[in-house]
């Protein structure tokens, strides 16, 4: 008879509930973190691409000068 009345008390899942969220929540906050790592790991990869096309040092070299690779004189050091 008491399925009649009133029935079974429901369970309670709001334990259960929570645990979801939280998995929810840890699974977000993995997914963001695998993103920036490739994030990362692109713009490194970019960045040595970059170093050996453009020869890593060519940026320091000064286009003011007739021979920038030979350096400064050293005659004119120390005068």
């Amino acid at each position: 008879m008491g399925g009649l009345i009133g029935g079974t008390p429901k369970a309670d899942t709001s334990a259960m509930r929570q645990q979801i969220e939280l998995q929810k929540q840890e699974t977000e906050r993995m997914r963001k973190q695998a993103e920036q790592e490739r994030k990362d790991l692109a713009e490194q990869m970019a960045s040595k691409r970059m170093a050996r096309t453009r020869g890593g040092s060519r940026a320091l070299l000064s286009e003011a000068r007739l021979n920038p690779e030979a350096g400064m004189d050293e005659e004119t050091l120390g005068a």
